[in-house]
């Protein structure tokens, strides 16, 4: 089933910004497995962007396409899990990366997945590898990052606080 044809549940509230003419952007998903563990992949060391770090799915958002319907295509594509529900918006951020490609938005989703979540099909020739991280593993996502490039390990951070907070 593609992306556009799947229901996908959206939590009253939840923000989905519609990219304006020219703008290029960028999802993120982050999925929690019933532990409250985040999951994360390492880029490839060849990757054009962020070779060799740890990073959330996601992708850049194709022309026409919704940010929705960006996420669930990434998600499907990098994990072979399928987006049931995305929970809450959890921040819009802008970046340029060190490929040439100017500047992108994006927007990160705290998301539920359906799948086998001990089994992702992971897209290898991107991804050299792949964990679940706990509030006590947290600082593995710092790898090989510059100092100060902690985004990825801020943003599970957070979401993990504030799912500890609503329990």
């Amino acid at each position: 089933m593609s992306a556009a044809r799947q229901h996908i549940a959206i939590d009253a509230g939840v923000e989905i910004p519609v990219p304006a003419d020219g703008e290029i952007w960028t999802v993120g998903a982050v999925i929690l497995n019933e532990h409250g563990a985040a999951f994360a992949q390492k880029r490839s060391p060849d990757r054009r962007l962020f070779p060799d770090l740890w990073d959330i799915v996601g992708g850049h958002v194709e022309p026409g396409e919704s940010l929705i319907g960006a996420l669930a295509r990434e998600v499907e594509e990098e994990t072979g899990w399928r987006l049931r529900r995305v929970r809450r918006l959890l921040g819009i951020s802008s970046w340029t990366g060190d490929d040439g490609g100017g500047l992108r938005h994006e927007a990160d989703y705290l998301v539920d997945v359906d799948g086998d979540l001990d089994h992702p099909a992971l897209e290898w020739a991107k991804h050299s590898a792949y964990d679940w991280f706990g509030p006590h593993d947290l600082r593995r996502l710092k790898e090989s990052c510059p100092p100060g490039n902690y985004l990825l390990h801020d943003l599970i951070a957070r979401v993990m606080e504030q799912e500890q907070n609503r329990t």
